[in-house]
């Protein structure tokens, strides 16, 4: 936030804030004609259809900038980069908002915005057994985005390397290319670490093995030869997102989970989606409550691995991990049974997800209920109240969670009404079930061949 706003600070200097509004200009151009046209490409975090909704990082980004000029907007999907380059040129679009990654050359002439989001960009490996350091050691088929900032950072570090038979490409994406590996149809390509990390939840076995840069900057990109206008809008507009937290909240929302993947959890997941999850698919359907199947299987599996049998040390038992008093509360007679304790699970998680405030709002709402699933709806609303107290919102996960963990400390739990919880344990407990449901979900796609994980 703070390398954000110097920045935000030396090029408001620059624009002038005035400049936006006073201006015969570019920005006053698409005020007048009400109409907000982005490029993007789909896949990854950007932008994807999701149960016909349009959803992605990028996405939200762009409707809410469109928002904040109170202008409708338009997106242009293109499969290839240098064709949205042209369409900025030629006018057809008019700003540029993808997660493909332009090589500095290529930019030079360009207005950007202001910086978003950082990244590493890391050289990928489909053996997770992979110990290779250098660029130097490379051996085998590597292949990089044509004109992009990967093949404008490695290229030339690859000149002298006879080992390693590498090439721009132009007719695979990223996460195509991700793919291609993951498949071992080819042996490395050169990523951002926000996507490969999100492609680990199918392919766990994908090895980043080089970093080959630090904390890379992610901006749009406007049309050459305009004015400052539409640029100082948008400072303004990221500006006002990271004062009042809402990019905090958006990077939480698609990257928040993935921020470490665990190999080995992630493909003993897998293996059980194929192996044990069709015997259980159905009850999770029928008795999901107008939530997510796949939500329910997710938090089913954090619970007992899908082990209708299982019993923890405190005596909770079943699928679902109930204890007695929750089980007598949802009307299941025998915990071990694996469709009662489906049946009751999904009711007893449903009332919880009911019983929060109404003002709290998907995903934050499910989160919530996650973590008073774990730990009591009591502690959960005792670290709603701290957050509360110490200026924070009660109602986003992303601040709440941050006082969970303190209800093991006695100088935050005398203050609460409920005393002593493991919320650090409540938060990872969240954050695993969130990454499986993500896993799930990209996995029945896969298997299906409806897509791959850019939705």
């Amino acid at each position: 936030m703070i390398r954000f706003w110097l920045g935000f600070i030396t090029l408001l200097s620059l624009v002038g804030c005035s400049e936006v509004i006073k201006k015969d200009d570019e920005l006053k151009r698409i005020l007048q004609k009400q109409s907000l046209v982005f490029a993007t490409q789909y896949g990854g975090h950007a932008y994807y259809q999701q149960s016909g909704e349009h959803a992605g990082f990028e996405y939200e980004l762009m409707a809410g900038f469109a928002a904040f000029l109170d202008v409708p907007f338009q997106v242009k999907v293109f499969t290839q980069p240098n064709e949205m380059l042209e369409a900025l040129e030629h006018g057809t679009v008019d700003i540029i908002a993808s997660q493909f990654l332009f090589s500095p050359d290529v930019l030079a002439s360009y207005k950007l915005g202001p910086t978003y989001q950082y990244f590493d960009l890391v050289v990928v490996s489909h053996n997770p057994d992979d110990t290779v350091s250098n660029l130097a050691d490379l051996s085998g088929s590597l292949w990089l985005a044509k004109d992009s900032f990967s093949e404008h950072v490695v290229a030339p570090l690859l000149q002298q390397n006879t080992t390693v038979n590498w090439q721009p490409v132009t007719d695979f994406d990223n996460t195509e290319m991700l793919e291609k590996v993951a498949l071992e149809d080819i042996d490395y390509t050169v990523v951002d670490s926000l996507l490969l990390n999100k492609y680990k939840l199918l392919y766990p076995h994908l090895n980043p093995v080089i970093k080959v840069a630090q904390e890379a900057q992610r901006r749009w990109i406007l049309a050459p030869g305009q004015d400052d206008t539409l640029t100082g809008a948008l400072l303004e507009y990221f500006g006002t997102m990271v004062h009042n937290g809402q990019l905090a909240l958006l990077e939480e929302k698609y990257f928040g989970h993935i921020s470490s993947i665990d190999y080995v959890d992630i493909r003993e997941f897998l293996r059980a989606i194929e192996s044990t999850l069709p015997k259980y698919r159905n009850w999770f359907e029928q008795y999901a409550n107008g939530l997510d199947w796949r939500l329910l299987a997710a938090l089913s599996y954090q619970e007992s691995h899908w082990d209708p049998k299982a019993v923890s040390p405190t005596g909770v038992r079943g699928l679902m991990m109930l204890t007695r008093p929750t089980a007598k509360e949802v009307g299941i007679r025998s915990r071990v049974d694996a469709q009662q304790s489906i049946r009751g699970g999904s009711t007893y998680f449903k009332k919880i997800y009911d019983r929060l405030p109404a003002r709290i709002t998907d995903p934050d709402r499910i989160y919530f209920a996650l973590a008073a699933y774990n730990l009591g709806l009591g502690h959960v609303e005792d670290a709603r109240v701290l957050a509360q107290k110490n200026g924070l919102n009660p109602d986003y996960w992303l601040d709440v969670k941050q006082y969970l963990p303190k209800l093991k400390q006695k100088k935050y739990y005398n203050q609460t009404k409920f005393g002593y919880a493991r919320g650090d344990v409540a938060v990872l407990y969240v954050e695993n079930i969130r990454r499986y449901y993500e896993s799930l979900k990209y996995a029945l796609a896969s298997n299906s061949a409806e897509s791959s994980p850019s939705s």
